[in-house]
């Protein structure tokens, strides 16, 4: 096995990090929680929903000379203080997904009369139809892998009969956990005392929203703000029909009714990388079609090819690239299905495949049909929803709408469920009187594959554009997964700082659990913590946490450490 780790520092320009403004009250501290693709620690164990008061009421200061009893019991017991400015709550959230959930259980916590609009299920995309089953299946992949990978297996003294699956059992696992998670997460908003309200949300007018099935039952309730967190959809191009079952989407793959002996995945970005994990883990043959002239062309790419040499070529995987599908025709009539290839940029016919599956995997779409947007003279750009840094929705006009916002795949700034939640967290922020602005270069982003990709930040040639526009130099360092005891496999990785400064730029990790490594990296750049301040952080042996340590020893800066180090104390 083969993994990268990658690195970029820099900057005379100001470091860009969250702004959080000094009001508010400080008797109320923001409880720990566990995060699974943005979702808080309520979504799992059942302890969640049965002790959620006391939990936040264990940790609350209550010798504090600001504390104010009465207002801590109304957030923990009552949905947050009943609405003295006139409206039915001091804020509505359009879509149950991770965004809209991460921000309804933070407005609870600051005391916010609070209802979740859901036309739907409670957990979104995510949930039911992306992070929380997609991982499921790529759990069962990784162990299909290390159990066929026999000289592996024999390096430790261990004999293993022949592996297989149950078809059935590996997509009754995926649903079993995705039930189990929404489950939870609907347990964890009622017993805050977060008004779901079931139906489709419509905004009628500034403060003023409708929701139920769009008929004559509809109920009209008004909110001080309003949070559109509706998500996204697959994206289907022009020419593909898809029947479900032989020309899919991921919604269709999570389901994993089949597994097809060949099958064509349209795109090679995230969703289309990791399902071709998950199938030829489970013994498919797989062909990529990548519109562009390179696959995997979202990563960096000295990772991309990296990854290519291990995720692609090794595996039975064949790409096609600079072509389009103009067309797909699902099997029928005994006929497998029909993919029509012309050439990306003539437009010439190329070839005609024919397979058992198509999956289609050209990523996501808005979904922000129906939300009564041309009541608040509001127009959408491809489907997004137009936002400034603040995620504050922007009219027709240029104008600010006040008291509405759009956070996650709805507003398409970093289509991330984890994003949605920070931006949704921000805003609550906002709306309790805390200026908050979000730095989207520190949020993380990571492929599950095996082994796994992530990075944060820029990628070399983002760093090196902006270098060359700011004048300011971008130095490469390297550093492995070979020398780390624990990973025990070969690796190589890269990293490229600016050493004027020691900002961190970004970092690129492939590798054995790079989407967990990341994290690391991701709090620096949030924080703004510099590369000669990191370098001196202590990593327990022997861990892959130490690659990172190897990597940020291994930068080179002209500048030493920028703040002083804590007088050591006598223990």
């Amino acid at each position: 096995m083969q993994s990268a780790i990658s690195l970029s520092l820099s900057s005379p320009s100001p470091i860009v990090r969250s702004a959080v403004g000094s009001t508010g009250d400080a008797c109320l501290p923001t409880p720990r929680s566990l995060r699974f693709c943005g979702l808080r620690r309520e979504a799992f164990g059942s302890r969640a929903s049965l002790d959620a008061s006391s939990l936040r009421l264990s940790r609350l200061n209550l010798h504090s000379k600001h504390s104010d009893l009465s207002k801590v019991f109304a957030v923990l017991k009552g949905n947050g203080t009943p609405s003295s400015s006139g409206y039915d709550y001091d804020l509505v959230i359009i879509g149950a997904g991770v965004g809209g959930h991460g921000a309804a259980l933070h407005a609870v916590e600051k005391g916010l009369k609070t209802a979740i609009i859901e036309g739907d299920v409670v957990g979104g995309t995510c949930v039911n139809r992306g992070c929380v089953p997609s991982k499921a299946l790529l759990a069962v992949s990784g162990r299909m892998r290390e159990l066929q990978n026999e000289h592996h297996m024999k390096s430790f003294g261990l004999q293993v009969a022949a592996a297989g699956y149950d078809r059935q059992g590996v997509a009754d696992h995926a649903n079993n956990l995705a039930s189990k998670i929404r489950s939870n997460l609907t347990n964890s908003l009622k017993s805050l005392g977060v008004d779901i309200l079931t139906g489709v949300g419509t905004i009628l007018g500034p403060q003023k929203l409708k929701f139920g099935k769009g008929d004559s039952g509809d109920k009209i309730i008004t909110a001080k703000d309003i949070i559109i967190a509706t998500g996204s959809v697959p994206l289907v191009p022009k020419g593909i029909e898809v029947d479900g079952k032989s020309v899919i989407t991921s919604d269709h793959a999570l389901k994993l009714e089949f597994v097809p002996e060949w099958i064509a995945i349209v795109g090679s970005g995230y969703i289309g990388l990791e399902f071709s994990d998950v199938y030829t883990a489970l013994g498919s043959e797989v062909t990529f079609v990548e519109a562009l002239d390179q696959i995997m062309p979202g990563f960096d790419p000295e990772i991309g090819k990296l990854a290519q040499r291990v995720l692609i070529n090794p595996r039975k995987i064949d790409s096609y690239t600079g072509v389009f599908a103009s067309k797909i025709t699902p099997a029928k009539d005994g006929k497998p299905v029909q993919i029509e290839l012309i050439d990306a940029k003539t437009k010439e016919p190329k070839d005609t495949l024919e397979v058992d599956a198509a999956l289609i995997a050209t990523g996501r779409a808005p979904f922000t049909q129906g939300l009564g947007l041309e009541n608040i003279n509001v127009q959408t750009q491809r489907g997004f929803v137009p936002v400034d840094e603040r995620m504050r929705v922007i009219d027709a006009n240029g104008k600010l709408v006040p008291h509405l916002y759009c956070i996650g795949d709805a507003n398409g700034k970093m289509m991330l469920a984890h994003a949605a939640s920070a931006q949704g967290i921000s805003v609550v922020e906002q709306v309790s009187g805390k200026d908050h602005v979000l730095n989207h270069l520190s949020i993380p982003a990571a492929c599950f594959t095996h082994p796994e990709i992530s990075m944060v930040g820029l990628t070399e040639p983002q760093a090196r554009e902006k270098a060359a526009k700011e004048g300011f130099e971008v130095s490469i360092a390297k550093t492995s997964f070979k020398a780390n005891t624990k990973a025990l496999a070969e690796n190589e990785g890269k990293e490229w700082p600016r050493p004027d400064n020691g900002e961190i730029l970004g970092v690129h990790i492939f590798g054995l659990h790079a989407a967990d490594l990341i994290h690391e990296a991701s709090n620096a750049i949030a924080m703004g913590t510099r590369i000669q301040d990191i370098k001196f952080a202590v990593h327990a042996h022997p861990t892959l946490s130490e690659v990172l340590d190897e990597l940020f020893k291994s930068a080179k800066v002209k500048v030493s450490t920028s703040n002083a180090v804590a007088e050591p104390v006598a223990v």
